[in-house]
């Protein structure tokens, strides 16, 4: 098939006037961006006027700087509310004129232009539409018309008859109007995208933050008070008498007729240490530190991703620590049967591991909800879901 992009009519670029200066650096990569693309619609805004002509038009060329102007306030704007997680208006301000300046600029581009932007804008749509919506198909069927390739219709790409030039402007100026709604309708998809990506990580990082506070406070009220919540056993030994086995040490051994009342509370007093609780939970920590390593690779990169997997495996890390302490504190409870009294430090310590070992229970349904949310930013190609390359 005769490739219609390669036979566009040369353009006469006529110079364009100097931009106003891009902006920043800002501290955010989302305004950096949106800075970098007003700068370029401002540039070809510039162009294509130089080409257009007609009342018709005016409006769009009017709005074009509008939008790319509230765009730079909204990214040059530092912190609207004062609260870190309060962005979310400012990045939809932003990125949403960028989109309305685009669309205006479609709706006026010379024909041309708008020929061989197609195959960017199929992949635009297709990204972000999906396949059973009636705007995709539409925009697909005018696409194959103007014999843009898409991959995805082989076949019915080798049935389109190569068109000529003015055969291919009557249809973009016929369907331009489609061509500019189903363009915007997908660059809103898009955003929505985004800012669903962006709210589930803000739920993360409050939750890595409170678990690990909780984390800490656990930590500190062990240490001030080891035996407020003591993490201690008191195993029988084969003569009769016990002893009290805390993580870190053992007591003294208690008679046979001394198991209880304040005997046994001057052992647990004897045994118990101030890093108590720290030790189990570092031992927590660590196991869930060595899962969530071996659970990176299960993640897709994605240029949209915002750290969505760094703080999935950083969730993991206080996850693990607290299932270890919760762990030990059950076992002491006689919650899990055949579990009563463990014999020395080191079963205890073995079994902290195990309990930081077994966050992956729970924070398994979080990273499937993550990878759900990265794939809808951006569906895998098909190589990726047929495991081909």
């Amino acid at each position: 098939m005769t490739d219609v992009a390669s036979r566009l009519r040369p353009l006469d670029i006529p110079a364009i006037p100097a931009v106003g200066e891009i902006g920043g650096p800002t501290a955010g990569v989302w305004r950096e961006g949106t800075l970098t693309r007003a700068a370029e619609l401002e540039t070809l805004s510039a162009w294509m006027c130089k080409h257009c002509s007609g009342s018709q038009y005016e409006a769009l060329m009017d709005a074009v700087p509008v939008h790319l102007r509230a765009a730079r306030e909204a990214a040059l704007r530092i912190k609207p509310s004062g609260r870190p997680f309060h962005i979310a208006p400012s990045i939809q301000r932003a990125m949403s004129n960028l989109d309305a300046a685009e669309a205006n600029l479609l709706g006026f581009a010379q024909p041309a232009y708008l020929l061989g932007q197609m195959p960017g804008l199929l992949n635009h749509v297709q990204r972000h539409l999906r396949p059973s919506d009636p705007r995709r198909q539409e925009f697909e069927r005018i696409a194959q018309r103007l014999g843009a390739k898409d991959p995805d219709h082989a076949l019915v790409d080798r049935a389109v008859r190569p068109i000529e030039l003015e055969q291919a402007d009557q249809i973009i100026e016929s369907e331009r109007r489609k061509i500019v709604t189903i363009v915007r309708g997908a660059s809103s998809e898009a955003l929505r995208e985004q800012l669903r990506l962006r709210s589930f990580r803000n739920v993360l990082v409050a939750a890595v933050v409170g678990l690990m506070l909780l984390a800490i406070a656990i930590a500190v009220l062990g240490w001030l008070y080891p035996t407020r919540v003591p993490l201690c056993f008191q195993p029988s030994l084969e003569s009769g008498e016990s002893v009290v086995v805390c993580p870190t040490a053992y007591s003294d051994r208690l008679p046979a007729d001394q198991q209880l009342g304040p005997e046994l509370n001057e052992r647990i007093t004897q045994a118990a240490k101030p890093w108590d609780h720290l030790t189990v939970e570092l031992i927590g920590l660590t196991a869930a530190a060595i899962a969530g390593a071996a659970a990176i690779g299960g993640f897709r990169g994605s240029s949209e991703s915002l750290n969505l997997p760094v703080l999935l495996t950083l969730l993991k890390l206080p996850t693990g620590a607290l299932t270890a302490f919760l762990g030990v504190l059950l076992i002491r409870g006689q919650f899990i049967p055949g579990l009563s009294a463990l014999d020395t430090p080191a079963q205890i310590l073995s079994w902290a591991l195990v309990f930081g070992f077994a966050q992956h229970l729970f924070t398994r349904f979080v990273d499937q909800q993550g990878q759900t949310v990265l794939n809808n930013v951006r569906p895998p190609d098909k190589g990726e879901e047929t495991g081909t390359r």
